[in-house]
């Protein structure tokens, strides 16, 4: 018999114990809430001491993994400030003409050759449904970072959709568990999902971890 079926004291559980522990084991949406709050982002200067390529472009940008840097609205409509920062790739997660939405698209960076662009039409409230882009999201982060390139995730502010579709690409492409990912993050930006948002990260990062679980 293969050691691998072989009795261990103690390893037996009932279905109704092993479903306990399961639902036990589940990440929630309160658990990444504490682990928002609880993250420490170190203390960005004040405005006139910002970084002076920044501050000279009135932007509000910072690299949260290397190459991959999350924005605010400012950030994604100066090309010129795109140009000397060297980006290669764009991901609007706020694409549209509502309020709370950044109106770019394709043909705003039409004239920045090489410019790649992807935009995803969301509002910045709970009932939005961002999970549907997470994959769209980390297969077009990783495709700029692995060619070299850098990427700009934004949306207006920076803080909610952009954030939660970086925090996606770590969870997915770089393996991180959401409580990683957030502290990751954090690191380099103050961040701040909505309540709706986290949940979706929640069941991603449950999700995950039943595929890999599978994979041994």
């Amino acid at each position: 018999m293969s050691w691998r079926y072989a009795y261990l004291p103690g390893s037996y559980r009932s279905k109704s114990e092993s479903k306990k522990m399961t639902n036990y084991e589940q990440t929630t949406g309160r658990q990444l809430q504490r682990i928002l709050h609880y993250s420490v982002t170190p203390c960005r200067p004040l405005p006139g001491f910002r970084r002076s390529t920044d501050a000279h472009f009135d932007v509000d940008c910072d690299e949260v993994y290397p190459r991959l840097y999350i924005g605010d609205a400012n950030a994604a409509k100066n090309k010129q400030y795109l140009k000397i920062m060297g980006f290669t790739h764009v991901l609007n997660a706020a694409e549209g003409t509502r309020f709370g939405q950044v109106d770019t698209g394709h043909s705003y960076y039409r004239d920045m050759q090489n410019m790649r662009y992807m935009g995803f039409p969301l509002i910045d409230q709970p009932s939005s449904d961002i999970s549907r882009y997470f994959y769209i999201a980390a297969k077009f982060i990783e495709n700029g970072i692995n060619s070299g390139g850098k990427v700009l995730v934004h949306c207006m502010v920076g803080m909610s959709r952009s954030a939660t579709c970086v925090l996606a690409y770590l969870m997915i492409c770089k393996r991180m568990s959401a409580t990683e990912a957030i502290r990751t993050v954090r690191m380099h930006r103050d961040i701040r999902p909505n309540d709706g948002f986290i949940q979706q990260l929640a069941d991603l990062d449950n999700e995950l971890r039943r595929e890999r679980d599978r994979c041994y």
